[in-house]
């Protein structure tokens, strides 16, 4: 196979052969594109087909529906008050950093379990006190400091100690957490460890963890004064420990 790129659109691979190849390695072609990953014949030096792996009909119309949706709204800047209306019509899962619209994707199994320990971790510890534990989708509006509209994040997991005091009359959460959570993916990795962890610090988050599957650790910042305080990465062997909230801990082992 003469060669392999990366295609930004999904972050899988696909190669480039020819062919002949294409006839005399049809085996391993089918097993490469199987794992979801992409195949371009040339002939006379030309692309001429391109194979992907199957899926059904009822699979495909979910998958050009969403790069649809991704067309239409991610990554266009809008106001505040433009968001929202959008928002409150659409039943899409959206976010808003920086003044832009970002669709936000189901997450995968991993994700979820993990997401699903943490949550009975934080639980448990919350027992009998003030403060409680929230898992996505949850919106979180956050005010950044020195920045006149506020941005609206979904943390996978949050802990928050003002819900007393902080919904509105439309029975929404308008406080800032004190903990919040980001499991990483392919396709939010870039944006939770730069945008987010940015605009958590910027807006009186007082901890962010971020956690890893893929290189199996938790990283956990801890903010004053909208400035990183304590940083700390845990690795699978380790005890990941809350600089905030006294005695909150959890085996990275656990939960990884």
């Amino acid at each position: 196979m003469t060669d392999k790129s990366t295609n930004s659109q999904n972050q899988n691979f696909y190669k480039i052969i020819t062919a002949t190849e294409l006839k005399n390695k049809l085996g391993k072609i089918l097993d490469y594109v199987m794992e979801d990953n992409e195949v371009i014949v040339t002939k006379n030096g030309r692309k001429a087909v391109r194979i992907t792996s199957y899926i059904n009909d009822y699979d495909r119309y979910f998958v050009l529906r969403e790069k649809a949706l991704d067309y239409m709204y991610s990554g266009k800047k809008v106001s505040y008050e433009e968001f929202m209306e959008i928002y409150e019509k659409s039943d899409l899962r959206m976010e808003f950093i920086n003044g832009e619209i970002i669709i936000l994707h189901s997450p995968g199994i991993r994700h979820q379990e993990i997401s699903g320990d943490l949550y009975v971790i934080f639980k448990e510890y919350l027992k009998d006190k003030k403060c409680k534990v929230f898992y996505a989708p949850f919106d979180v509006h956050l005010y950044k400091a020195g920045f006149k509209d506020p941005d609206v994040v979904q943390p996978d997991l949050l802990i928050a100690c003002d819900t007393e005091e902080e919904v509105n009359e439309k029975g929404r959460y308008m406080g800032t957490p004190a903990l919040v959570v980001e499991i990483l993916s392919p396709g939010t990795r870039s944006r939770d460890m730069v945008d987010k962890l940015n605009t958590y610090m910027i807006s009186g988050v007082k901890e962010f963890w971020i956690v890893d599957p893929d290189s199996e650790n938790i990283l956990i910042y801890n903010f004053e004064d909208n400035k990183i305080k304590y940083f700390i990465s845990c690795k699978k062997e380790d005890i990941a420990q809350s600089f905030y909230f006294e005695g909150l801990q959890v085996k990275v082992s656990e939960v990884l």
